[in-house]
C-alpha cells in the first residue's frame, strides 16, 4: 500500500462500503489531475465544477464528473493525446484501471472520456480491511467520467492553485467568479424535464454563504451559446435576479432534495429541508452581491 494514498484515505474516517467506495473516487480523481497535469494540458485548459469545488475548496457534497474548458475554442484538441499520463499516474499508485476516450456517433463540442476499475480491487489498494468491501457486488465497476469542452464561452478568468496529495502539483482552474458564473448558467438553463438536479441548487447556496461574486459577462456568453440570453442586451444583476425567481417558481424542490441528498452528510441533509421557492427567493434577495 502507498504511504501517499494511505494518508489520503485516513482523513475520510470511513464507516462502511459506500463511505470507502466515495472516498476511492475521491482519490482517484485527484490522482486523474495529477497526471493531467504532468502533461501540458492546463496550459490549455482549466478545470471547473462541482469536482473542482470540492477539492479546491472544500464544498460538502461529494462530486463525480470531472469538468474541462479551453482557455480558447480549438476544434483540433485531441483529448486522446492525454489518457497515457492520467494511465501512467493511476498505476504509479497501483490502481487497477483503464482509462478510454468515448467515441461518439455524432461529433460535439464536448470531449469525454473514462477511468474504469473493479470497485473491490481498487479499494483494497487503498486499504487492508477486508471489511471494507463487504456488501459490494464483486463486479461491480468504478467509473469516473471527464469532460474537456472544446468551444468555450468568453469572458472566465483563470487561477492556478497548487495541491500536496497524493504529491504536489499544480492546477489551473476557473477563478470564483466564474465558476459561479458557471453553477447560476446550470441553475438557469439546464433542462430539468426529467431530472432536477438538486446539486445545482446546493452549490448555489454555497456560493451565496462565502459572498462570492459573479462573472456577469461569462454568465452572459455562456447564456448566449445556449440560446437563453439575447446579445444585444447585457445582463444586469438585478436581471439575473429576477430569473433566477422565475426559475425557483417552477422548479420541483422536492425532486431536487431526493437528487443530492445521498451526496451529503446527515447535518446537510438537514438543511435541505428548508428548500422552496420562497427559501431560495430570501437568500437571493439578502445575500446575492
Amino acid at each position: 500500500m502507498n504511504d501517499a494514498i494511505l494518508s489520503m484515505m485516513q482523513r475520510y474516517n470511513c464507516q462502511n462500503s459506500e463511505d470507502y467506495e466515495n472516498a476511492l473516487k475521491e482519490i482517484v480523481q485527484e490522482v486523474t489531475l495529477m497526471g493531467l497535469s504532468r502533461s501540458d494540458f492546463f496550459t490549455k485548459a482549466a478545470f471547473y465544477g462541482g469536482t473542482a469545488l470540492r477539492i479546491f475548496y472544500g464544498l460538502p457534497r461529494y462530486s463525480e464528473d470531472l469538468d474541462f474548458s479551453l482557455e480558447a475554442p480549438d476544434s483540433a484538441f485531441n483529448l486522446a493525446a492525454y489518457l497515457s499520463y492520467v494511465e501512467k499516474e493511476l498505476k504509479a499508485y497501483n490502481f487497477s484501471m483503464s482509462v478510454q476516450k468515448k467515441e461518439k456517433e455524432k461529433k460535439t463540442a464536448v470531449q469525454s472520456a473514462f477511468v474504469k476499475g473493479n470497485t473491490v480491487q481498487n479499494i483494497l489498494v487503498v486499504t487492508s480491511n477486508d471489511a471494507s468491501v463487504y456488501g459490494i457486488n464483486p463486479r461491480a465497476l468504478l467509473k469516473i467520467k471527464f469532460e474537456v469542452d472544446t468551444n468555450p464561452p468568453e469572458g472566465a478568468r483563470f487561477q492556478y492553485l497548487n495541491a500536496l496529495n497524493p504529491a504536489n502539483y499544480k492546477v489551473r482552474l476557473y477563478d470564483m467568479p466564474s465558476l459561479f458564473a458557471g453553477k447560476l448558467h446550470a441553475v438557469l438553463c439546464r433542462d430539468y424535464k426529467h431530472r432536477v438536479k438538486g446539486r445545482d441548487f446546493f452549490d448555489f447556496t454555497w456560493y451565496l454563504k462565502r459572498g462570492c461574486l459573479v462573472n456577469l459577462y461569462h454568465l452572459q456568453k455562456r447564456m448566449e451559446q445556449s440560446g437563453k440570453w439575447n446579445p444585444r442586451e447585457e445582463l444586469t444583476m438585478q436581471r439575473l435576479k429576477d430569473l433566477l425567481r422565475q426559475r425557483f417558481q417552477v422548479v420541483d424542490f422536492a425532486s431536487a432534495r431526493s437528487d443530492v441528498a445521498p451526496f451529503l452528510s446527515q447535518a446537510e441533509q438537514e438543511g435541505i429541508k428548508l428548500w422552496s421557492a420562497e427559501f431560495f427567493n430570501d437568500i437571493t434577495d439578502r445575500y446575492m452581491i
